[in-house]
């Protein structure tokens, strides 16, 4: 099945042109990063507008790269949620009126399934794995049986991990986003420099919890008798990104190991941080697990993401209906049934 996929949960809108759910032919992004950074933070009402402004340009160039046209696609699928509504409204408007227009089957995709599943369109991931989904507004660990049957097993209880890192960038006035800027400066600082708490490391259970590393990072700031800047910039980096990396990590494999899964997929755009790559592939590797890491332009936010499974959905005979609304909050654990 050749597919179009829209994406527009949040700050990026992105159409691609996906055959078969696993060749992307197309893989096109426009961020709206430079409108946001003003504010160090999205602003919901002008990512919407920005959406619009955005959606069908996208969706235009996707098809001229691809080599298709919209007489060529055979499904749409499309973010429904969770994301900002009026973001995700844009996407899904324009779904279903292709969906509508050239009569063809319509599937919404939970957001941090396209992340998770995003691994798949490099290489075959065997079923099951450990999926730890770490982006701006999630830090999750799944249990991944197949496509559309995930459980949850731990979450974060306040501030995710990607949240904490922008959140730090901008006490340090480093700007939007700041995860990039963080990982930037932690490559040439002293992790060790600063001892930065873990919340819930030992806890037994898999939950995480970041807003107290962060409030560990403001404190710290309001010691100090001036600016940060130079190598003591560079160590506080360094520092609070091995906090929040060990956390990952080491709650991660302690999952993988108590679930007995040997594999162990980490998606989503705090997926692009060197240091917890690095990190991650060298645990791994000592207790045995096999880690995959989709390519850094999966790992942000991308429309190539959804056809994996908007094409097994569709396969299957689901097709969702023309009313179909966007949802703020999804638990993933029910994306494979209707709502």
């Amino acid at each position: 099945m050749l597919l179009l996929a829209i994406e527009s949960s949040c700050d990026e809108t992105a159409a691609a042109v996906v055959r078969d759910g696993r060749q992307v032919l197309s893989n096109i992004i426009a961020s709206q990063v430079d409108v946001h950074a003003r504010y160090g933070g999205v602003v919901p009402e002008l990512a919407s507008r920005k959406h619009l402004e955005a959606i069908s340009v996208v969706v235009d160039e996707a098809l001229e790269k691809a080599g298709v046209e919209l007489d060529d696609i055979e499904g749409l699928a499309v973010t429904r949620g969770p994301g900002l509504v009026g973001a995700l409204l844009v996407g899904l408007s324009l779904a279903k009126a292709v969906a509508f227009a050239r009569d063809l089957p319509l599937v919404g995709v939970h957001h941090i399934e396209g992340h998770i599943l995003a691994a798949l369109l490099e290489r075959e991931v065997a079923f099951p794995f450990l999926a730890l989904a770490v982006s701006g507004g999630h830090t999750h660990l799944y249990r991944v049986d197949g496509i559309g049957r995930y459980q949850t097993l731990g979450r974060t209880v306040d501030d995710a991990a990607g949240e904490a890192f922008d959140k730090v960038a901008k006490l340090l006035g480093l700007g939007y986003p700041g995860g990039v800027q963080i990982d930037r400066l932690a490559a040439l600082g002293n992790p060790k420099a600063i001892d930065f708490p873990r919340p819930m490391l030992h806890k037994k259970n898999f939950n995480f919890s970041f807003s107290g590393i962060k409030t560990s990072v403001l404190n710290h700031v309001k010691r100090q008798d001036g600016p940060i800047e130079g190598e003591a910039l560079q160590d506080l980096a360094a520092s609070f990104q091995a906090a929040v990396v060990e956390v990952l990590c080491k709650k991660t494999l302690r999952a993988a190991e108590e679930e007995g899964l040997k594999r162990i997929v980490v998606a989503g755009g705090v997926a692009c941080n060197s240091g917890l790559r690095r990190d991650m592939t060298a645990l791994c590797q000592e207790r045995g697990k096999d880690v995959f890491f989709p390519p850094p332009i999966l790992c942000s936010d991308n429309a190539a993401m959804l056809a994996v499974a908007g094409e097994h959905y569709l396969a299957a005979g689901r097709c969702d209906p023309l009313d179909l609304n966007a949802l703020a909050s999804w638990p993933l654990d029910r994306a494979g049934t209707l709502l």
